[in-house]
């Protein structure tokens, strides 16, 4: 509460033919009392109800009634009651008929109210599990400050005499202020009942009070630890949950998804209507209606609704350090008004020099506030791109899968994810510049008037330069980004056939398509750093020109000097235009390759996903006597651009049954097994699949890890089926002769095995798996003969590990106990292409059926056609 004075009067108040200096005005007791009855209740007001509703929504549990709560709850309650009496003795003067100022009644009523509100704040606080709050504390610190100023003016005069009473209970509010101000640098307990786990070495961030957030003094530990002995990971602190890559990749996700939805939805929607008003015309409209429909929308919304709030919130730091920046200049011009004019007090003088301090100070403070938020939007921002692009990889189609090289791939993770994450930092360069500039031309016409004019013109002249150079920048940058990716498709494949290359002395070949396409790469890449040079060289050359054209044209036709004032000012007004002409540029680079990056991460994101829903599928498995495998009147294509591979396919396997499909090459063998494992989009039909399946490529893959790793492939270590397996799949002797066993590293792309090996070894991790369903891609077929026969009896065959499953489906493998195929009946498929499916019953195992199905094209189209019932 302000301290008590009388109402703002006194000579030359009202009398405007005399104005006083700017200084002297803004400095005046009447000033200063106001703001301190005003600005405190103004600010909690404002500020109090968005983080009332900001607490609300992200709430951590509920504190327990600490003594620091209970000290601050009543120390609110003291300062509610000390404020009640003084509304108390105001209507009881006036009641008794003694003159009183309005200002008497009004303002112990509005601190009345905002005291009740804070203490209505620290009440939810604690009940939202907030230790630390930022609000109160500055609110605390403006009812101390400014007030204080007013207090200690009173005090130098001579009026305690003439109201001991009011001055005692001013003293006294400040007194508890000061309390409530101590408290609030303090930090309260964590929340009783966290909703977030308690982890082993959690961050202090988290729980560290106010000021230690705000000057990163909850760093020190860390900083002071790695300065005394080197860091060790434990030394580290654990991850938060709102910053793991789970919960970020999960949300942004989640999000994409729902806007892509709405985006989809919404242009059916037009469709539809214009398909209805133009009847035969809509389809050749259907292509500008997918331009319409703009792809990068429902990303860059989704972006911002998973990460606006930290966004924003580093803004409104990053705009409260620019209202320091443009109050340097401001109390500047008043110091030297100070100076040249010698009536004012000398302590004036001395707070406009600590204002000027203080503003640099906060200045600093908050605009590293925003640069910490930013970063910590880089990082999330970063995790949650990487984790899209890993999981859109994992569910591409197989027409995308050709369309997006392993090089891309790369290119995207490191450079496109890079680049958008770093324009963060620059987002909020396209507008605050332009802010910046205004301002300063606002500040040169009060000082120097018409002749800041000539500023606007010397930054007219070079706006179409910068443009000009924006969009050859852009073009060029496309360029690189093009080369880039081929360079990287190129330097990927030769990585992986450089045994092939170095039989055939191919080295210097390839190595001049690098090169050459190395060589574009370097040219868009300095075309467009020299048009950046440029462009950068243009704001700097501006800046200077500003400076000289505007003194000049002052000094020659102003009719006042430049005196000091107007040239210190000047100065750091024109010191402040620099920085934003420096920042103005790199934002325009820097968002220029971000739009790059960001048109590719979407395509890439958009492309064409496996349809999970393309096979029904059930981790139960089926029962005795039942279906595993059941296909009907399904039409498979390899994308949904494509025409079909496999017509009206008709396929039921029962329990316990190893089927195999032979056929010509091109017949369709492994586009049935995609079809199976639904990576092949389904045009009509059902499939069904029940249980867990087990799926042996023909091509073998295989973990740049040791053996026990691949074959285990994340599920518990069980040593004793893990022999087994070695030994069924003949990798034991391998294994035996590796230098650590199954802990030996196998190298990247199995480089230390030879293709059998690999085949062998990506056959054993099917086994271990102990699937219901085994889909077998010719897996013996880089195998040795007795090689071959040995994984067969003992894997596949009757009396192998499988015999336990339900079944067993892939093309036949070629062994001695296993015929290509018999004699037996043949069943003729009806269908557009001219097919046969052959089916073969060759002699009874024990325990086992053992199918043949044979499929055949004889059209030489890509079409099959096929209907069996095995068992």
């Amino acid at each position: 509460m302000a301290a008590p004075a009388e109402p703002c009067a006194g000579q030359g108040v009202w009398n405007q033919t005399e104005p006083e200096p700017a200084a002297t005005s803004l400095l005046s007791l009447c000033f200063l009392r106001t703001a301190g009855v005003w600005v405190p209740p103004m600010y909690l007001w404002v500020l109090g109800p968005i983080y009332l509703l900001f607490i609300h929504h992200h709430g951590r549990g509920y504190l327990r009634m600490s003594p620091l709560f209970k000290a601050k709850m009543v120390l609110g309650f003291t300062l509610i009651v000390l404020c009640t009496s003084s509304v108390a003795v105001a209507l009881w003067k006036i009641q008794q008929g003694t003159p009183e100022a309005a200002e008497f009644l009004i303002h112990p009523t509005v601190w009345l109210t905002t005291m009740s509100f804070a203490v209505f704040l620290i009440h939810t606080e604690r009940k939202k599990g907030v230790q630390s709050s930022g609000v109160l504390f500055g609110y605390w610190l403006l009812c101390f400050v400014l007030p204080a100023t007013n207090a200690a003016q009173q005090a130098s005069g001579a009026g305690f005499q003439s109201d001991p009473v009011r001055h005692l209970s001013t003293y006294l509010c400040l007194s508890l202020v000061v309390a409530q101000f101590v408290l609030s640098c303090l930090a309260d307990q964590p929340p009783f009942f966290p909703e977030d786990p308690q982890q082993s070495n959690p961050c202090p961030e988290t729980g560290a009070a106010f000021p230690s957030k705000a000057t990163f003094w909850w760093v020190s530990g860390l900083v002071w630890r790695g300065y005394r002995r080197p860091l060790r990971p434990k030394d580290l602190w654990s991850l938060g949950r709102e910053n793991s890559s789970e919960e970020l990749v999960s949300r942004l996700e989640k999000e994409w998804m729902r806007n892509r939805s709405a985006a989809r939805r919404h242009n059916k929607a037009i469709a539809f209507k214009r398909k209805g008003g133009s009847g035969m015309e809509a389809p050749e409209t259907e292509p500008f209606l997918r331009q319409e429909g703009s792809q990068w929308r429902p990303l860059l919304k989704a972006i911002w609704q998973v990460f606006h709030s930290t966004f924003l919130l580093g803004t409104l730091s990053l705009i409260i350090s620019d209202v320091f920046r443009f109050t340097v200049p401001k109390l500047l011009s008043l110091f030297l008004e100070f100076i040249g004019d010698p009536k004012p007090p000398a302590w004036k003088g001395y707070l406009l020099a600590v204002l000027m301090f203080l503003s640099a100070c906060l200045q600093t403070l908050f605009e590293q506030q925003n640069m910490y938020r930013l970063k910590v939007l880089q990082m999330r921002l970063r995790s949650a791109i990487t984790g899209l692009v890993y999981r859109k990889v994992l569910a591409l189609s197989s027409g995308s899968r050709k369309a997006s090289a392993v090089g891309d791939v790369v290119n995207l993770v490191s450079v496109d994810v890079q680049r958008l994450t770093e324009s963060i930092l620059y987002l909020n360069g396209l507008w605050l510049p332009l802010v910046w500039i205004v301002v300063c031309f606002v500040y040169l016409w009060q000082l120097l008037g018409p002749s800041a004019l000539t500023a606007i013109a010397v930054f007219l002249s070079l706006l179409p330069l910068n443009f000009f150079i924006t969009k050859k920048r852009n073009h060029h940058q496309e360029e690189q980004m093009r080369q880039k990716d081929s360079r990287a498709r190129l330097t990927s494949s030769i990585l992986r056939n450089s045994k092939t290359i170095k039989f055939h002395g191919w080295e210097g070949a390839f190595l001049e398509r690098v090169l050459g396409i190395r060589g574009q790469e370097l040219g868009a890449l300095r075309t467009s750093g020299l048009l950046f040079s440029v462009s950068l060289v243009s704001f700097q050359v501006s800046t200077f020109l500003v400076a000289l054209v505007v003194f000049a044209v002052h000094t020659l036709v102003a009719e006042n000097a430049m005196d000091a004032e107007k040239a210190f000012v000047t100065l750091t007004v024109l010191n402040i235009l620099n920085k934003a002409q420096a920042f103005l540029p790199f934002s325009i680079h820097s968002l220029v390759q971000a739009r790059v990056s960001f048109d590719r991460l979407v395509t890439f994101l958009c492309l064409e996903e496996v349809d999970p829903g393309a096979v029904d599928s059930s981790s139960s498995g089926s029962t005795a006597g039942k279906d595993c495998i059941t296909i009907h009147s399904a039409t498979f294509a390899w994308s949904q651009e494509s025409p079909p591979c496999l017509h009206r396919i008709n396929l039921t396997v029962p329990q316990g049954c190893l089927l195999a499909v032979v056929g010509p090459v091109g017949a369709g063998k492994s586009s049935l097994l995609s079809a199976l494992l639904g990576e092949l989009s389904k045009v009509e039909g059902f499939v069904s699949i029940e249980g867990a399946v087990a799926y042996v490529p023909q091509e073998a893959w295989v973990q740049n890890t040791s053996v026990v790793e691949n074959v285990c492939f994340g599920q518990e270590l069980d040593p004793p089926w893990l022999e087994r397996v070695l030994e069924a799949c003949a990798l034991q002797p391998d294994v035996d002769s590796f230098p650590e066993g199954v802990h030996t590293s196998i190298g990247e792309q199995g480089m230390n095995l030879s293709g059998g090996q690999k085949q062998r070894l990506s056959l054993a991790r099917a086994v271990y798996r102990k699937a219901a369903v085994y889909l077998l891609d010719d897996p013996l077929a880089a195998l040795d003969a007795h090689v071959g026969q040995h994984v067969f009896n003992q894997v596949i065959g009757p009396g192998g590990l499988l015999q336990g499953t339900k079944q067993n489906l892939g093309p036949a493998p070629r062994t001695p106990e296993a015929p290509l195929q018999a004699g037996g009946p043949s069943l003729d498929a009806r269908g557009p292409s001219s097919q046969s499916l052959r089916r073969t019953v060759p002699l009874q195992k024990p325990r086992q059926r053992f199918l043949w199905m044979t499929l055949t094209g004889q059209d030489g189209q890509q079409e099959r056609t096929a209907s069996n019932t095995a068992g």
